[in-house]
């Protein structure tokens, strides 16, 4: 069977176009129709995107430089809520144990007073220009906490945090 030949100028040029929109139109719905499939009854955010744990590194490595050069201060971790500053610390002689986490801001301000830390010690200047040592800074809920894995693997769990 031999397809139909368009005779006018303004049929061989339309009608192809027509066809083309066509085409993309239901490319677009079929796209749309998955997306809405895939995300339908998922409220959970995804262990891809907001992690449950973040894994730091090796503990004798990281108690060590702690012991040299001061508390670890990560800026701008994201977690399941938003953007957090951490700042982790080392006490004691024993790398499995004495592990603790504090949020980058003082107790006494808002999560918008991120601390910076004078090089090589434990102390931090915060956004009013106060000198804070890890004591003085903000204590994540319950739930985010150091955990040591397989005695070798410092992570920090960040379940608490998607809980408030």
């Amino acid at each position: 069977m031999q397809l139909p030949q368009f005779r006018s100028p303004l049929a061989r040029a339309v009608i192809p176009v027509v066809g083309g929109l066509i085409v993309l139109t239901m490319i677009g719905l079929f796209t749309w129709a998955m997306a809405a499939y895939i995300s339908s009854g998922e409220v959970s955010t995804s262990n891809r995107l907001a992690p449950d744990t973040w894994p730091v590194g090796n503990v004798e490595y990281l108690s060590e430089l702690v012991a040299n050069d001061g508390p670890l201060l990560f800026a701008e971790l994201g977690t399941a809520v938003s953007d957090r500053s951490i700042v982790i610390d080392h006490q004691g002689t024993n790398p499995l144990n004495g592990w603790r986490v504090r949020w980058a801001y003082p107790a006494d301000r808002d999560s918008d007073c991120i601390v910076t830390q004078q090089i090589g010690t434990n102390m931090f200047t915060d956004c009013d220009g106060r000198t804070v040592t890890v004591d003085d800074l903000a204590i994540p809920p319950e739930g985010v906490r150091p955990v040591v894995v397989d005695r070798a693997l410092l992570e920090i769990d960040l379940r608490g945090v998607s809980d408030n």
